[in-house]
């Protein structure tokens, strides 16, 4: 099927999307394949207060939440038919996209991370302070290759530095706590987010974060993917997946307390009070502010076109794929269930 009849299909079928889905009548229940993009914390609790509270099941759903090894392992496990559905970063998408031309076999279809969290943190004795020219030929620690570290360029760009302005240390994501806490470098890349067990080890004002987005870096982060193959043989499965997380996720930034209790029912050795304050963090780019005028959940369409530009010519991509075949919004809940209270 070429794209643009995938894409007539799934737009066709949009309007018989808002309702339940006809097979929750029937008694059995559909099964789903769900990967996170890592390990289970409180980034990612409302998936487990929907599984919890039984909203998956509400819709017919029965949904196996399983822990993931990175963005790219999400898309490729779902290309390859073994998830039907998972959690993965915008940019790696539009690079998979890129290298495997044609019909897009995965596809966005609910933005979760309506900005990514990237950031590099410092240590202050080390210099680093509130702006990005603060790291010039410092040591900064990331993963080989992680989100963060690749879209490095683009905030050069914007702050009018070179790519080369500091030195990467190539360090293990369960060893970048150890290293910046010993002082072995300057600083470290991060999901925002998951640098909540930096901050348990280190006081927040011994620390600077610095945000891409502040640098006016605005890329979309990590969304559930749907395989192409579920969207158009039957797309009312993804809505109800979507419906049952989206009440979730408003629910969660209302209150988060029973999403996390839900999350430590998977794993209860987890921190409470870690969490929350994990989760406090991710809410921030959850409902970034552009979602009050959109909803969560959704994207704009000129946002997504400049990250694609911008994904392409940081990673040398020979092509580009479409805004279009990145995200599929046919499926959304309305605008009304996605819209956060104030």
């Amino acid at each position: 099927m070429q794209r643009r009849t995938f894409l007539a299909a799934s737009t066709a079928l949009a309007a018989g999307l808002g309702a339940p889905a006809v097979f929750a009548q029937s008694g059995k229940l559909t099964l789903l394949k769900f990967t996170l993009d890592f390990r289970i914390n409180g980034q990612t609790a409302p998936f487990f207060l929907a599984h919890r509270k039984g909203y998956y099941k509400d819709e017919g759903l029965d949904v196996s939440i399983d822990t993931g090894a990175g963005s790219v392992a999400s898309i490729t496990r779902i290309a390859s038919g073994v998830y039907q559905l998972g959690l993965g970063d915008i940019s790696s998408l539009v690079e998979f996209n890129a290298q495997n031309a044609g019909t897009p076999v995965v596809q966005a279809v609910y933005q979760y991370y309506n900005r990514a969290p990237f950031v590099i943190i410092g240590r202050k004795d080390r210099g680093v302070t509130g702006d990005f020219a603060s790291l010039q030929g410092k040591k900064v620690a990331a993963a080989a290759v992680e989100s963060t570290r690749r879209a490095w360029p683009m905030v050069a760009r914007k702050k009018g530095m070179k790519p080369d302005a500091f030195a990467w240390q190539t360090t293990d994501f369960s060893a970048r706590d150890n290293v910046m806490v010993r002082g072995d470098v300057d600083a470290a890349t991060y999901f925002h987010d998951s640098a909540v067990s930096l901050f348990a080890r280190m006081k927040m004002d011994e620390l600077s974060v610095l945000k891409y987005s502040d640098a006016g870096v605005d890329l979309y982060g990590n969304a559930i993917l749907a395989s192409s193959r579920l969207i158009v043989e039957n797309p009312k499965v993804v809505a109800a997946f979507l419906r049952a997380t989206n009440r979730a996720i408003i629910e969660t930034i209302a209150n988060p307390a029973p999403s996390i209790a839900a999350m430590r029912q998977r794993e209860p050795i987890l921190d409470e009070k870690i969490e929350l304050e994990r989760w406090g963090i991710t809410a921030q780019y959850v409902a970034a502010p552009d979602t009050r005028s959109h909803g969560i959940g959704d994207i704009r369409k000129l946002t997504l076109e400049q990250q694609v530009d911008e994904v392409a010519e940081v990673f040398g991509l020979k092509t580009k794929p479409s805004a279009d075949a990145i995200f599929n919004s046919a499926m959304l809940p309305a605008r009304s269930e996605r819209m956060v209270k104030a």
